[in-house]
């Protein structure tokens, strides 16, 4: 091998078990693409938990390097758009699942996946928000360009994890009241401080729900998939809408057309993955107008790349709260 050395966290797998660990790479063991990076920050999220402890079939080819997210220094460059010394953000696009990933000090990446970084951002607060506060931002936007109705309250459920804090936040300091469901409620003055009004037990969304329930919210951002998002659509009320981006809760939709055809109701599907770059660009842009002082502390965790694979196993058991941060040492 030649090039300069770097560390990464490889998963490899033997015998159907996935391991992970942090090894020394070179230059030469990156991946094609245009642009090289000099990572500073990742981010952990739920789908990097699932590729890292092996519980999801997330990685499909090995050795990989994890992380959906990245941001940092470009290196060197044949994409003119993003000279050597331009500092960019990288979420989606296969990365960390097909590609290598942003949990090393290097990575190397299309430059049609990338953008330049929020100039209201530093690198650090772009990994606070990463591919949950994306998606968070394009839920909300999808319910805003849709119209629901202000009067009542927008549910937001898996409101104590990273799409759903960032949701909550953003939710509340547009004006809207919010209703967090959460299966933790030692987090309910957490959810609170973040804009919520009202704290529902998660137990509530979970059960078995009739088609059509009274009519509760204006719309929902919904993060868990399952019973939860059919329970969510059934107390929809008219007109409103429901911004679904997770499946934690099951990938299964256990309900009727009775909210779609009774109520008018709407299901947003919401994708962050090959979202188009001009709509990833907003989303960044209205991120650093509505939150210009970026999460708050409490939400933001951040750790190192050794101690990556113990928070993974910790993300997927529902141990985590809000958001976590990696950050890759200079090298």
């Amino acid at each position: 091998m030649s090039g300069n050395a770097f560390q990464a966290l490889v998963l490899r797998q033997a015998d159907g078990a996935t391991t992970a660990s942090v090894e020394t790479m070179r230059d030469d063991d990156l991946p094609a693409g245009e642009v090289t990076i000099a990572v500073r920050y990742s981010s952990l999220n739920y789908k990097d938990g699932l590729a890292i402890t092996g519980k999801g079939r997330i990685v499909r080819n090995f050795p990989m390097v994890p992380g959906i997210d990245l941001a940092g220094v470009v290196e060197e460059s044949r994409d003119a758009r993003f000279p050597a010394g331009a500092e960019v953000v990288l979420t989606g696009w296969g990365v960390g699942e097909t590609n290598w990933g942003g949990m090393a000090q290097k990575a190397r990446a299309k430059g049609d996946w990338l953008v330049a970084r929020p100039q209201a951002m530093s690198l650090e607060q772009t990994m606070s928000f990463g591919t949950a506060g994306l998606t968070a931002m394009l839920c909300v936007d999808a319910l805003e360009r849709h119209g629901i109705d202000r009067a009542r309250e927008v549910l937001v459920t898996g409101a104590s994890g990273g799409v759903g804090s960032v949701a909550v936040a953003l939710l509340a300091k547009l004006g809207y009241r919010v209703a967090a469901a959460t299966g933790r409620p030692e987090h309910g003055a957490y959810l609170r401080e973040l804009g919520a009004e009202t704290i529902v037990p998660r137990a509530e969304l979970a059960q078995p729900s009739r088609p059509l329930a009274s009519e509760r919210w204006g719309g929902a951002v919904d993060t868990v998939g399952g019973q939860t998002l059919v329970s969510a659509l059934a107390a929809t009320a008219y007109g409103g809408a429901v911004a679904a981006c997770g499946l934690v809760g099951g990938a299964d939709l256990p309900g009727t057309v009775m909210p779609f055809i009774i109520r008018g109701v709407s299901l947003l599907g919401i994708d962050s993955v090959r979202c188009p770059i001009d709509r990833r660009t907003t989303a960044w842009r209205r991120l650093s107008e509505l939150l210009p002082d970026g999460l708050p502390g409490e939400v933001v965790e951040e750790i190192g790349l050794g101690e990556v694979a113990d928070k993974a196993a910790d993300i997927v058991r529902g141990a985590v709260r809000g958001r976590v941060v990696v950050k890759l040492p200079e090298h």
